[in-house]
C-alpha cells in the first residue's frame, strides 16, 4: 500500500494493559489502532501495560491496520523506558505526548535511535507551547522520524481552562494552525476524540467539521464510533467522480499545457488535479481494504 495514500479515517485508542480490549483491536474496523500506555493506564499498572504491548506487537495479527504505540512523555518515570522497549519492538509509528517544541522532538528522535527505519513518530498537539510553536515542530520532519500529528483537545481545553462545546469553537483556532503546520510538511494529522461516548449524532457533525478542517480522520476512544468516522471520512462517490473527471481532463492531450480547466461546469486548476489525485489514490485504498 502506498503509505502516502493509507486511509487514517479512524485511530482507536485501546489501552495496551487491557488483553481483551487489545485482542478484539485486532478484528475492528479501525484503520489505526493505538496501544496506549498514557492515559488509559493507571501509574501503577504501566510497567505491565508496556510489556504488554511489546508482546501485542511482537505476536501480530493486526492485519492492514496501521499501529501505533502512545507512550509516556519524556520527562515522567516512565518516558524513557517505554520509548527504549517500543523502539526495539518496531510498531509503525510511536506517538509521543505533551510535545511543546522542536527540541521535544529531537529528544524523542534520540531516544528511538534503535528503532527500524519503518517506525515513525507521531506527536500529539496538546499544549499551548505546541500551538505557538506548530511551523517549527513540523520543520523538524524532513530530518527526523516525524511523521504525524494527532490533536489532544482535551488536555489543551485544561490548560486553557475553556469548554468544549458541540461546535468547538474555542479551538478552531488552533485546530486550524495545527492542519496548516502539518501540510507544510506533508505530515499526517488526525482529529482529538469524541468525549460524548453515545451522542453518535454529536460524533457524525464533529467528523464532518473535521473533514472541513481538513483532517485524514480522527482519534476515538470507543469501538461504537467506527462506523460513523469510517463513513464520514471516506471519500463520496460524488467526489471521487469528480476527482476521476479531473484527472481525466488534465491527461487528455487536447489540454496540454493548460493550467486551468472547466469540469463539469466547475474550475479545476492544477492545485485541484494534486487533490484530486490523492483523494482518488485515498478512494482506492479504501476499496482495496474492503475487498480484502
Amino acid at each position: 500500500m502506498n503509505l502516502t495514500a493509507r486511509p487514517r479515517r479512524s485511530a482507536l485508542y485501546m489501552p495496551a494493559s487491557n488483553a481483551r480490549a487489545v485482542e478484539k483491536a485486532r478484528d475492528l474496523p479501525c484503520d489505526i489502532v493505538i496501544l496506549d500506555l498514557e492515559d488509559a493506564v493507571l501509574p501503577d499498572a504501566k510497567p505491565d501495560a508496556r510489556a504488554a504491548a511489546v508482546a501485542a506487537l511482537a505476536a501480530g495479527g493486526f492485519g492492514a491496520r496501521e499501529l501505533v504505540v502512545r507512550v509516556n512523555a519524556l520527562a515522567t518515570p516512565w518516558g524513557a523506558d517505554d520509548l527504549a522497549a517500543i523502539a526495539a519492538a518496531g510498531p509503525d509509528a510511536v506517538l509521543a505526548p505533551k510535545i511543546g517544541g522542536p527540541e521535544d522532538v529531537l529528544a524523542c528522535e534520540r531516544a528511538l535511535a534503535a528503532a527500524p527505519p519503518h517506525t515513525r513518530l507521531w506527536v500529539m498537539i496538546e499544549t499551548g507551547a505546541a500551538i505557538f510553536a506548530l511551523a517549527s515542530i513540523a520543520a523538524m520532519a524532513p530530518a527526523t522520524r516525524l511523521a504525524g500529528f494527532v490533536m489532544g483537545v482535551n488536555d489543551l481545553a485544561k490548560e486553557m481552562g475553556a469548554r468544549q462545546p458541540p461546535d468547538r469553537a474555542p479551538f478552531h483556532a488552533a485546530l486550524s494552525l495545527s492542519v496548516m503546520a502539518a501540510r507544510m510538511h506533508s505530515l499526517i494529522i488526525l482529529d482529538g476524540v469524541h468525549n460524548e461516548i453515545d451522542d453518535l449524532a454529536l460524533l457524525e457533525a464533529a467528523c464532518r467539521q473535521g473533514v472541513a478542517f481538513g483532517f485524514d480522520g480522527k482519534s476515538l476512544i470507543h469501538p461504537s464510533h467506527l462506523e460513523i468516522c469510517n463513513q464520514v471520512f471516506t471519500p463520496s462517490e460524488a467526489d471521487v467522480a469528480w476527482s476521476r473527471a479531473v484527472i481525466a481532463a488534465f491527461e487528455d492531450p487536447a489540454n496540454a499545457g493548460k493550467g486551468a480547466l472547466r469540469v463539469q461546469g466547475r474550475l479545476a486548476e492544477l492545485l485541484h488535479r494534486d487533490q484530486a489525485a490523492q483523494l482518488v489514490a485515498i478512494a482506492d485504498a479504501i476499496a482495496d481494504l474492503q475487498a480484502a
